[in-house]
């Protein structure tokens, strides 16, 4: 371990030591390589996935029992205080670590500088059943979702096929929570998907919701660093191709683009609750009626965090200048720039041309563009390296064996 991670030293310094990412994958890896590229000194703490931790521009790794365990936020203090960590920022790399974050705030605060804003106002964008009453009193549109309080009244509801069900906020190890959405395009598997979710995660906690027709192509995202409610830097994205390519799991090429509405959108979102920190937020525009709507808030790190320092918004190196008392510099992403999660994106890419819907020479192009991988980097090769294998085995111990146990 580097030597400016102390031991022994618990005293709280005036200025950070440097920032410890709490959980999460992708994004998480690409912050912690845009830190490392400024000599900020970076710690990975998880009990998931172990890819952030295998960067060279990562110190070093910790385990720990994980967001849901009841002395989480004590066993992330004790961290601080025995490996000299205190007054270091922490971020929170994954939907739960956002939860426990946000909720345990006044306990961490003592060891860590947080970026997030307390629970009380972070559950009006993490919440789903909140997120869309906030929506609603904004002006901003959702798509049409139901709710119900039991299996029975959702067996017997009217619904307009096809749906999406997913868990009322992210994080967890249900079926429903791995899967992050399920679609369902009838009442039979309607019901079969939602009885499972609701003995998993509880009726009550199960968003159904109509799916938008349209593929990534009609998905954008609003990308940006936020401090004391007020915006540092941001810029817009398209979803240009996902995984699976009908009803995605994943992006697997993301694209800058210029989308005032959904820019304009996010920030009246964001300063209703005064938000802090990193954020995407996801919307789908709807050809039938020319609406951009609301879909999803992510307050941490995405999947495609790697894009905004490649195309010229530096969030992460950004996120320290605030929190460790400097000025963020202004910046404008470069329009067109591109991230690739390329072995999905090749899969994704070769089933587009097979339909007609893309040309081999367009999805060559098209790789032109781009400035950086979900996983790779030339300067830092062991992700890259090591990420296809581990995805093989999360892909065989959740989503085959874990489907599996899930609904014996």
């Amino acid at each position: 371990m580097n030597a400016s991670v102390s031991h022994t030293d618990n005293s709280i310094p005036s200025a950070p030591g440097g920032v410890v990412i709490l959980g999460g994958a992708h994004g998480s890896l690409a912050l912690a390589r845009s830190l490392g590229a400024a000599k900020v000194p970076v710690c990975y703490v998880s009990h998931d996935t172990p890819l952030p931790g295998w960067s060279r521009h990562v110190q070093h790794s910790f385990g720990w029992p994980g967001p849901d365990d009841p002395g989480a936020a004590a066993y992330l203090t004790g961290l601080a205080e025995s490996h000299g960590l205190s007054s270091w920022v922490l971020v929170a790399g994954g939907d739960a670590e956002v939860r426990l974050v946000a909720q345990a705030r006044e306990m961490l605060e003592k060891r860590f500088r947080l970026t997030l804003p307390p629970w009380e106002r972070l559950q009006w964008l993490c919440e789903k059943p909140l997120l869309y009453r906030r929506a609603a009193e904004l002006g901003l549109t959702v798509p049409h979702t139901y709710a119900f309080a039991s299996v029975d009244e959702a067996e017997t509801a009217d619904i307009a096929f096809p749906v999406v069900l997913k868990p009322n906020m992210g994080g967890g190890s249900s079926h429903l929570a791995r899967a992050k959405v399920i679609r369902t395009d009838d009442a039979a598997s309607f019901r079969a998907a939602f009885a499972d979710a609701a003995r998993e995660i509880g009726a009550a906690n199960v968003v159904v919701q109509q799916l938008i027709p349209g593929g990534g192509e009609s998905q954008f995202s609003y990308a940006a660093l936020w401090h004391e409610g007020q915006p540092v830097a941001e810029f817009t994205a398209r979803r240009a191709r996902q995984y699976p390519v009908d009803f995605g799991y994943t992006s697997t090429f993301v694209e800058v683009v210029e989308r005032p509405d959904a820019a304009e959108a996010a920030r009246l979102l964001l300063r209703s609750v005064d938000f802090s920190g990193l954020v995407e937020i996801e919307f789908k525009y709807d050809a039938r009626d020319r609406v951009l709507k609301l879909l999803d808030v992510n307050p941490r790190p995405w999947s495609w965090f790697a894009l905004a320092a490649a195309s010229g918004v530096d969030l992460g190196r950004m996120l320290w200048d605030v929190t460790s008392g400097g000025t963020a510099s202004t910046a404008q992403a470069d329009a067109g720039a591109a991230w690739t999660y390329l072995s999905r994106d090749i899969i994704a890419g070769a089933q587009l041309c097979w339909r007609g819907a893309l040309t081999p020479g367009t999805f060559l192009v098209s790789l032109m563009s781009v400035r950086a991988g979900a996983a790779w980097a030339a300067n830092d090769l062991r992700p890259g390296l090591l990420d296809l294998p581990l995805t093989a085995w999360r892909v065989l111990t959740r989503r085959v064996l874990g489907k599996g146990a899930a609904r014996s």
